[in-house]
């Protein structure tokens, strides 16, 4: 089970530990690899980025990223972390849970998701999905303020 913790980070399943936003790339990468193989990645605007299959799950996580043109805030150390079902199992709910508040988002119809959830999502978190189930989940780093 994948536990999302807003603006803390992600909670991986069995004793894998936790990531949380702001640690570095070796200590993110040392705790998916864990649980599953690592594989380098690529965001824009991120200074390294890696992904991991899970279940019929995809983490993508990423970190350091730099604002050169003011598109987002410099955030230091890991800055997002996304889960992704696989195409083929959107008919039916995930086999790993992915948890918010004792709510399994890929587990229930979004309708569903999204009466027991309620408005008051933080402003961190992101769900998405146009069927039946939800599609995709992710927690980002708060901005940075950039003083002037």
């Amino acid at each position: 089970m994948f536990e999302l913790l807003p603006e803390v980070g992600l909670r991986l399943p069995g004793r894998a530990g936790t990531l949380r936003l702001g640690m570095d790339e070796r200590a993110a990468q040392w705790a998916v690899a864990t649980v599953a193989d690592v594989r380098d990645g690529w965001v824009c605007g991120a200074s390294w980025a890696f992904s991991a299959r899970y279940r019929g799950l995809m983490l993508n996580v990423y970190g350091d990223t730099t604002g050169r043109r003011s598109w987002h805030q410099d955030t230091p150390g890991l800055a997002g972390i996304g889960l992704s079902r696989d195409p083929f199992t959107l008919t039916g709910p995930s086999a790993c849970p992915v948890v918010l508040w004792g709510i399994d988002l890929f587990g229930y119809p979004t309708a569903e998701v999204s009466d027991a959830l309620g408005e008051g999502l933080p402003p961190s978190l992101r769900l998405s999905g146009d069927g039946l189930y939800l599609t995709a989940v992710s927690v980002h780093a708060e901005p940075v303020l950039v003083e002037s």
